[in-house]
Order: C-alpha cells, then sequence, then structure tokens
C-alpha cells in the first residue's frame, strides 16, 4: 500500500482550537506590531490607518507622517506596480500573500523594506515590513569583495602574462627544475634551441639530459649545493649531442609550497676561431654573387640568398638536400664537364653556363668552383656570377651569326669548341623562336606551346636574342 505524502501547510497553525478564542485589541496590535520593523494598517483601497515602528532606526525618520497617505504614494514609482499586486492579492484571499521588496524615499536615500500584506476582514489590510538594509549593506560588502577577488585574479593573469612573455622571449636558455624529481618542469625555446630539440621535449624530462653522461655527476653535485648554501659559483659544464660546453647557474625558490629550481645556461664565451667562422658565414650570405656548397654527390648542403633569387625558390630549405642540377646547367653537358675537371685540377674559373630558375625563368650566370676535403668526404663550393642583366645592359654589338656548316667549321681554331657548341646552340634556338613566331603571326602564348616551353621561359629567350620587347599583340 503506498502512503500518501501529506500536503505542505499554508497556514501558520493547523489547530485553530488551542489559540485564545478572544484578543483584545491592544494584544492583537502588539503582536501584529512585533512581526515586523514597522506594520501599516491598510484600509481597502489602500490608504495608510496607523503606523506601529518596532525598528529605532526607523523610528527616527517619522513615518508617523505616512497615515492618511495611500501605501503607494510612500514608496518610489519603480515600487508601485509592486503595492498594487500585494493590496490585490490580499483583497483576493485565496492564495497565501508572498514577501516583496519596496523602497521608501526618505531623508538620507532611498530605504529598502520587505513587506507581507494580509487581510485582517471588516475592509482592513495589514502590510507587516522587515527592513533590509542590513541584508542590503551585507550583499554590498558581498559584491565589493567579489569584485576585489576579481581585479585581484586579473592582475595575477596580468602578471602571469607578462612572466609566461619574458620567459618565452628570453635568448638566454631557463629551466624550471624540480627539487625533488630533478624533472624539468617548464624550459623555453631558447632551451631548446640550445640543444637542438624540438620544442616542449624537454618538459617532464629529467635535468641532467641537457649534459654530456660526463658530466650528470658534476650536474647533480651543483644542484645540491645550490640548496644548501647562496654562494654557489656557476659550473662549467658539456652539453648532450656535442653542443659545446656552457655555464650553469641555479637559484631555489617555491611556489605553491613545492621547492623548485630556476636554472639559467650560458654558452661559453666563443673562440675567436668560432667567431670568425660565423663572420665568414654572415659574409658568404651576404654575397652579391651566388654561392652553393655540395657534397660529392652535388647535394646542397647551405646556399646564399642570392643562389635563392637564381633558382626563383621561396627559402633556403627548399633547396637544402636537392640536387644541383636541378637549377644548373644545361641537362646533361654543363654540370657534368664541371665536375670533372673539379676532379681532375681542384678547381675551374668563369665557365659560362645557365641557372634555370624553378618559374621557368633562366638567367646567364658565370661558374668558378673549388673541390675541398671534408669530415664526411670532398665537396664543392660554386660561385655563380649573373651576367645576362650586365649583358643586356651593355649596348648591342652588331654581328653576324654563322648560317651555314661551312661558317661554324671556320670558327675551328678561333673559338674553343665550348663556345662553338653554345654559339651553334644559340643559333639553333633563336631560328627555331623566329619560326614559331612567323608561324603563330607573333602570338607568343602559341609560339611557346609550340615549342614545348613556358610563355615565362619564351619571354626570357626573346629577351636574351634581341628578338623585340616584352609586349605582345596576342589577344
Amino acid at each position: 500500500m503506498n502512503k500518501q505524502i501529506a500536503p505542505a501547510r499554508t497556514t501558520a497553525f493547523s489547530r485553530s482550537g488551542t489559540l485564545p478564542a478572544t484578543l483584545d485589541a491592544a494584544t492583537a496590535g502588539g503582536l501584529l506590531a512585533a512581526m515586523g520593523d514597522v506594520a501599516l494598517i491598510l484600509s481597502g483601497d489602500g490608504r495608510i490607518l496607523d503606523v506601529a515602528v518596532s525598528n529605532g532606526e526607523l523610528a527616527h525618520h517619522g513615518l508617523d507622517a505616512w497615515v492618511g497617505e495611500r501605501f503607494a504614494e510612500t514608496v518610489t514609482i519603480e515600487s508601485r506596480d509592486k503595492v498594487a499586486e500585494m493590496l490585490a492579492a490580499a483583497a483576493g484571499g485565496d492564495a497565501p500573500g508572498r514577501w516583496r521588496q519596496v523602497n521608501h524615499p526618505l531623508a538620507g536615500g532611498d530605504v529598502p523594506i520587505r513587506y507581507l500584506v494580509m487581510g485582517l476582514g471588516e475592509d482592513r489590510r495589514i502590510a507587516i515590513g522587515r527592513d533590509m538594509r542590513s541584508a542590503a549593506q551585507m550583499q554590498q560588502r558581498l559584491i565589493q569583495a567579489q569584485q576585489s577577488l576579481e581585479r585581484d585574479y586579473i592582475r595575477l593573469r596580468q602578471a602571469e602574462t607578462r612572466y609566461r612573455l619574458l620567459f618565452e622571449m628570453a635568448s638566454e636558455p631557463v629551466l624550471i627544475v624540480d627539487a625533488g624529481t630533478r624533472r624539468i618542469r617548464e624550459a623555453n625555446p631558447a632551451a631548446h634551441r640550445l640543444i637542438g630539440a624540438v620544442e616542449g621535449a624537454l618538459v617532464g624530462e629529467p635535468v641532467h639530459i641537457l649534459v654530456d653522461p660526463a658530466a650528470r655527476d658534476d650536474l647533480m653535485a651543483h644542484l645540491g649545493a645550490v640548496e644548501a648554501a647562496d654562494d654557489v659559483a656557476p659550473a662549467t659544464v658539456t652539453l648532450a649531442g656535442g653542443h659545446g660546453t656552457a655555464t650553469l647557474s641555479a637559484r631555489p625558490f617555491r611556489q605553491a609550497r613545492a621547492p623548485l629550481l630556476l636554472v639559467r645556461i650560458a654558452a661559453a664565451p666563443m673562440s675567436p676561431a668560432r667567431r670568425q667562422d660565423d663572420a665568414l658565414g654572415e659574409v658568404v650570405d651576404r654575397m652579391p654573387d651566388a654561392f652553393v656548397l655540395t657534397d660529392r654527390n652535388l647535394s646542397i648542403l647551405t646556399a646564399n640568398a642570392a643562389f635563392i633569387d637564381l633558382a626563383e625558390v621561396p627559402s633556403a630549405d627548399r633547396v637544402a638536400g636537392a640536387r644541383l642540377n636541378a637549377w644548373l646547367g644545361r641537362p646533361g653537358i654543363d654540370l657534368e664537364l664541371i665536375v670533372a675537371q673539379l676532379r681532375e685540377h681542384g678547381a675551374v674559373r668563369n665557365v659560362a653556363t645557365i641557372v634555370r630558375g624553378s618559374a621557368g625563368g633562366e638567367e646567364a650566370v658565370e661558374v668558378s668552383a673549388v673541390m675541398a676535403p671534408s669530415p664526411a668526404g670532398e665537396c664543392f663550393g660554386f660561385t655563380l656570377r649573373s651576367v645576362g642583366r650586365r649583358l643586356r645592359d651593355a649596348p648591342e654589338i652588331p654581328r653576324d651569326l654563322p648560317r651555314s656548316v661551312e661558317q661554324l667549321t671556320g670558327l675551328v681554331g678561333r673559338m674553343s669548341l665550348k663556345e662553338i657548341v653554345r654559339e651553334s646552340t644559340d643559333l639553333i634556338e633563336r631560328l627555331c623562336i623566329e619560326a614559331a613566331l612567323a608561324y603563330t603571326a607573333d602570338n607568343r602564348a602559341s609560339a611557346a606551346e609550340i615549342l614545348g616551353v613556358s610563355r615565362q621561359s619564351l619571354y626570357s629567350k626573346l629577351h636574351r636574342h634581341g628578338l623585340g620587347n616584352l609586349v605582345s599583340n596576342e589577344d
């Protein structure tokens, strides 16, 4: 059998028989006045007939002057709708009334009072009010405390942001190490670059991962000494992976009751030879002539900015590891001859060839190269001087190109075989371009398609052979 739940009680007492049969007016008035800080006896139309004040602070505001006024006229404009709703609910008498807060405009400011309006019979109402100023003050203090906490939190976040930005941008390697476990909690990008690690790879690793295995005991002894004394001199350690030596200093501190170590690493002073190498690398990168260093298989090890421009690639990363013959020389001709001369004589000078750009352009260059030993075997260094622009800017010297086999063979003895071959190649290339332009009525897009080259490459060849300007009549 299901147990029934009794309905919620909505009256003050459930056994009315326990109450006195009659109460005199003075006793009833005292009880009603004691129920709140202020009590108002109202007529049926909401006019105040009497006022009882039990709160000493409210008694000084002269609330007796309300007698004869309407209840709604003693409150602020925004509270009058609440008064009307309370009076209407008390007149209905069916549903129990509910407490509503209104504001009274008194001397010194608005006073918030929470009222409950009840019917008394005989066209009478009573409004029992409780002063809410202490609660409002408590609420205001709570809001102020909350705002103060929010301001402190914002300042803390701003300080943390500044610390994080300084930590990330510092050029000096810095680590935050757990003093108990000797594991790295945080490491800035400079610390990762110091040993060539991927950013974020050091977090959670033991701190001795930074140094050579032979230097681990010295590192641990130094960190232990730092925790015991304040005037410990920095330690010089050998970094892992052959990255040289560095000076390491540490300082203990506490955060959230956890002991931590702030570890700073400074690279050892650079030797004069190292400084010269760095200066040499800077000079090579700024050279106006292109420079390329390759291994014995002609795979590019490094290249300067001038070569990047000639090769028409966005960055040096695109050429590192690629074969040099992807850009230098005519396929299967020039570069193989240059390398053969290098292996035989150790150096070549001013060899005329071309550089083919990734975007389809070509540039005439003079190549000088040298072979040198390296730890990984022999390597080749190439310098490329652009001569195409210099020749284009120079005044054109009229000369008759050879037009027949007899004229070509007549050049023997006056020019080297390589120069004769190049003259023949240029002649054939020019004649083919002229024929294609004539066939297509000087439509260069169609001529490039017939010749099987890109439009940019055709424009470069037209420029090199002096076959008109870059303005075309194509539609």
